[in-house]
């Protein structure tokens, strides 16, 4: 049975990286890296590294051959460095993988394709935040309901919405990108780590190599590059995943039909139920917070591969080849979903304002309380008195100026103009719009 991950969700760029002929072309151009730099210290013949690196690629080594050997000896590297020597001219093929481990070309391998996954990753970020900060920008003055606990709380602007969700994302690309400077590293310093294999040359031969593929070596190893590195890599993208979870979560309870703010793209033959045709469920912010759901989940499983027995075990090997793959496949996917569901997003402007004016000004109770504060009423005393009137108010369907008119101590400090006034909810946002222009402005400059 195909894996769905790869059939639904894998996009074209993923797939192209993390294909099986991609991860044996990436072995064997460490391979070839190695070779190059072997010879350059005079470790290996400089004629053996041209034929090697000449050979070191899918049009002289075949996937059929490849597959041939490993069936026999149930080893998967050792059958590309088998496949590789055997094209190898004039007996050269006895040179390559010459003192190297197989992890020394796997994880450094894997290195590559961290790079150029975390690469399109981020330009999916980066167009994301874009597009989020198109819409703060659109929807910076339209005043809705802020809600806590759900429940009603002060006014606001869709323009923070997005403004907030856009510095998330500009959040993740900044954690990525110190990944991307700071922790993707490739070995060549063989069995257990002691270089043994290269002689005394192994640090300045591991050197070489990363140069080689514009990698940085890692300063000490075992048998591997240390699990918690890719156990920071997975999670790096299960927090890009959260973030995304969030922004759909929201979208999809402001679709709830009670609510009905916010609507996901939805085409003209598109079907939202199979017994219901008048629904239009928010079925593809579901599917994002589903992976997300997923995707968390594989950060346990890249912690238990940080604590390997002795000098490595094989308890990681297997499963990585399903977390770090996936990981990155449902990532770009759920990007991508969410690049689109932003750019065809519908804002309710009608549903907005009702929701705005719902509880009829009971929302805009602090600011009533601050002004009596202000006028001389005591805190608690204040607070009493209109925590009093919005429930009545709320509970029975009735106005809230008129419940706190009918106080005593209200008329005493503010007529009923005043009250009014008050309970305007397009003059009680504070500073929503500085706020999202400040945001915007320092996205703006420092993305890149």
């Amino acid at each position: 049975m195909d894996c769905p991950v790869f059939t639904r969700y894998a996009t074209r760029e993923m797939s192209q990286i993390f294909s099986e002929e991609a991860k044996i072309q990436r072995w064997l151009k460490v391979e070839a890296a190695l070779a190059e730099a072997q010879a350059e210290l005079g470790i290996i013949p400089k004629e053996a590294a041209e034929e090697i690196s000449k050979k070191a690629n899918l049009n002289y080594v075949s996937m059929e051959r490849i597959k041939e050997i490993e069936k026999r000896i149930d080893h998967d590297l050792l059958a590309v460095v088998n496949a590789l020597a055997e094209v190898c001219d004039k007996g050269y093929g006895r040179y390559v993988h010459m003192g190297a481990t197989s992890y020394d070309i796997e994880d450094t391998a894997w290195a590559l394709a961290f790079r150029d996954a975390l690469l399109i990753i981020r330009n999916r970020l980066k167009e994301l935040v874009k597009i989020l900060i198109s819409k703060a920008k659109e929807y910076k003055e339209l005043v809705c309901i802020g809600r806590t606990h759900g429940q009603h709380a002060l006014p606001m602007t869709y323009g923070m919405k997005f403004a907030l969700w856009s510095y998330d994302i500009f959040g993740c690309i900044k954690r990525l990108d110190f990944f991307l400077n700071n922790a993707i590293e490739g070995k060549m310093s063989g069995a257990v780590g002691t270089f043994a294999g290269f002689g005394d040359k192994g640090i300045e031969l591991q050197n070489k190599v990363m140069e080689k593929l514009s990698l940085k070596p890692s300063l000490i190893t075992n048998q591997i590059v240390q699990r918690d590195k890719f156990a920071d890599i997975i999670y790096l993208l299960a927090v890009i995943s959260a973030c995304l979870e969030k922004m759909a979560k929201e979208i999809r309870n402001l679709q709830r039909t009670e609510i009905s703010e916010v609507l996901e793209p939805f085409s003209k033959e598109q079907a939202g139920s199979s017994a219901m045709p008048h629904k239009r469920n928010p079925h593809r912010s579901e599917r994002i917070c589903s992976l997300a759901r997923y995707l968390r989940a594989l950060v346990h499983v890249a912690l238990e591969n940080v604590a390997l027995e002795h000098e490595r075990d094989l308890t990681n090997s297997a499963n990585e080849r399903i977390i770090l793959t996936h990981s990155f496949m449902l990532t770009d996917f759920m990007l991508l979903e969410m690049i689109s569901i932003i750019k065809g997003l519908t804002i309710n402007v009608k549903n907005v304002q009702r929701n705005l004016n719902l509880m009829k000004g009971a929302n805009l109770s602090e600011r009533i309380l601050i002004k009596l504060v202000e006028k001389g009423l005591p805190r608690h005393v204040a607070y009493e008195i209109v925590k009093n009137a919005a429930i009545k108010s709320f509970e029975e369907d009735l106005d809230f100026v008129e419940l706190l008119y009918e106080n005593e101590l209200i008329k005493e400090k503010m007529t009923k103009d005043e009250l009014k006034q008050l309970v305007n909810p397009y003059e009680y946002i504070g500073l929503s719009k500085e706020v999202v222009d400040l945001t915007i402005k320092q996205i703006e400059q420092l993305i890149s």
